[in-house]
């Protein structure tokens, strides 16, 4: 049998190298905090309790809020947390029944900062060939201007669900704004795997719940852009898909989602298909 291949994407989906420490609200483990960055809480003993092996956002429920996002935006100004998206994600548990409930609203850039648990919404955006089995994949390429992997490919759709949407309603207004696609067609796409991230990134510990959807699309249907969030368009044969996730040019997430879309549909070598089934595995 031949070597299971390397695949750059399946690497950083479990790369978690910053040694950090374990954050706890009300009992619940919401996230973690990188080392270095344990000063700044310790600055702050009123809000934070700092153990050995944990911290316990100590903050009255009343008050938690809005002091969080006091200390965002002066952490955010140290440099501490990176970027500023004025967006709603939440602190939530990150196991057990009330794994991703809401505890309390954060900015969506201090996620990153927590490590708290996120979810994305992705699509891939395919149309069928003559023999009725998916034949090409609609890429995007990031705009240049991205603040996050400028340039590099990505799924038709994708984007972050913030607090109050479900991942559903964040695909189609993604669907809009990404690639023009009219909501009675984006609200089509099918619900097909939950995958999960955790991984360092230059921001801090992206750990996410990613939902893959497929969306078919008519033969001659061409995405447009409308927020200026992407560079354009290819229609590629599936195999050139999955050739650009097996690589480092596409994004990690959009690569993970476009090799289970390969998968699902029998249209992996049996050596890839292998490696990918024994990824899946890792979630369980």
């Amino acid at each position: 049998m031949s070597p299971a291949p390397a695949i750059p994407a399946l690497a950083s989906a479990r790369r978690a190298v910053r040694p950090r420490r374990a954050v706890w609200l009300d009992g619940e483990r919401v996230g973690c905090v990188a080392e270095p960055h344990l000063a700044l809480l310790a600055a702050e003993p009123a809000a934070f309790a700092i153990g050995p092996a944990r911290i316990d956002i100590v903050l009255p429920a009343a008050e938690r809020e809005r002091r969080l996002a006091d200390l965002h935006r002066a952490w955010h100004a140290r440099g501490a947390i990176v970027g500023w998206r004025d967006e709603p994600y939440a602190l939530a548990p990150l196991q057990g029944p009330q794994a991703g409930q809401p505890r309390v609203a954060i900015e969506r850039a201090a996620s990153r900062f927590w490590g708290s648990l996120t979810f994305g919404a992705h699509a891939n955006g395919f149309v069928r060939g003559a023999d009725g089995r998916p034949a090409a994949l609609w890429i995007a390429q990031r705009s240049l201007d991205k603040p996050t992997d400028p340039g590099l490919f990505d799924n038709l759709v994708g984007g972050g669900v913030p607090l109050g949407q479900q991942p559903a309603e964040t695909l189609v207004r993604e669907a809009w704004e990404e690639a023009g696609l009219p909501a009675p067609l984006a609200a089509g796409a099918v619900p097909v795997r939950q995958l999960r991230i955790e991984r360092d990134i230059p921001e801090g510990l992206q750990r996410e719940w990613l939902h893959a959807f497929d969306l078919e699309l008519p033969a001659g249907l061409e995405p447009e852009n409308q927020d200026g969030e992407v560079q354009g368009f290819r229609l590629l044969p599936v195999a050139d898909a999955l050739e650009l996730a097996l690589g480092s040019s596409m994004t990690v997430d959009a690569a993970l989602v476009t090799l289970d879309f390969g998968f699902r549909h029998g249209l992996m070598a049996p050596t890839l298909a292998a490696t990918w089934r024994s990824f899946l595995s890792s979630h369980d």
